[in-house]
């Protein structure tokens, strides 16, 4: 049987995924293939690289810093969040918080890291081998949300967040073979997506990269169709759905400590259930 597990990421809300990898990796499960969406393919990696607690420190030490997420990194050059500086100041092997690589790659787990095509808005999963010593560009690339970052060039190519063109890579996991799947969401699953937050950024977005912006506009509905789809297999008994019952004041750019700390805590609690529903 083929286990695996999607994260579909969510910005600061995202620390609910890495309560849940740091409770998988207490309990010594072990999965065959994670998908990572956005700031998700940051809390799999650490899955990958068996690296407890490394996902905790950047939501709740790193991500206050200036270098980190700022309206200064906003005003100097178009990025509220400096992914250069996640994902290689800090990650890369001579860091401060430096990657396990090695271990990573030795892992046998495949994992697949999901993008949007800047100019064509069509999804891009990046495969492990993409996944290289002091080269993550394609956690940055998924992790780029359109308008509060640059899109990310990797290999001549731009992409934005991947949460735009798949944000809930079920279909994906099961047409890859997958039999049992952990989904970890960022907001309660019987919330619906609204259209509204996403028409502003969409409006600007259009300029420059329209195919974007359209996948963005409707993403509210794509998410919506995809969560739906989840529950469906929950009840076949092919899905375990993870989703906190509260934002905590959380949102993709919007943080506080006391809110990182109880969505950590609700993923912790709530990825208990993963080993039994896998062995079932």
């Amino acid at each position: 049987m083929k286990t695996g597990i999607i994260d579909v990421g969510g910005g600061f809300r995202a620390i609910y995924g890495a309560g849940v990898v740091d409770r998988l990796l207490e309990d010594d499960v072990h999965l065959d293939a994670a998908i990572g969406v956005s700031a998700g393919s940051a809390n799999l990696s650490c899955l990958l690289s068996k690296q407890k607690n490394r996902c905790y420190r950047f939501y709740t030490t790193y991500a206050f810093r200036r270098e980190y997420a700022s309206t200064y990194n906003f005003m100097k050059d178009r990025n509220f969040v400096d992914l250069d500086y996640v994902y290689g100041t800090l990650s890369n092997h001579g860091g401060e918080d430096p990657f396990d690589y090695q271990t990573a790659h030795d892992n046998p787990m495949d994992f697949q890291v999901v993008a949007c095509e800047a100019e064509t808005g069509e999804p891009h999963y990046f495969p492990k081998s993409r996944f290289r010593q002091d080269d993550y560009d394609i956690c940055k690339a998924s992790s780029a949300v359109p308008v509060a970052c640059e899109p990310y060039v990797v290999d001549d190519v731009a992409y934005f967040d991947g949460g735009i063109a798949d944000p809930i890579p079920v279909q994906k996991a099961f047409d890859d073979g997958c039999d049992k799947l952990v989904v970890v969401l960022t907001r309660p699953k019987d919330v619906l997506r609204e259209q509204r937050k996403d028409k502003g950024p969409a409006a600007i977005l259009k300029r420059t990269y329209p195919a974007s912006a359209e996948r963005l506009l409707n993403r509210y509905a794509l998410y919506n169709e995809e969560v739906a789809l989840a529950k469906r297999y929950e009840a076949e008994g092919r899905v375990l759905i993870l989703a906190p019952t509260d934002l905590f004041g959380l949102s993709t750019l919007h943080k506080s400590y006391e809110g990182l700390n109880r969505m950590y805590r609700q993923g912790y609690a709530d990825a208990a259930v993963v080993a039994e529903f896998l062995a079932e």
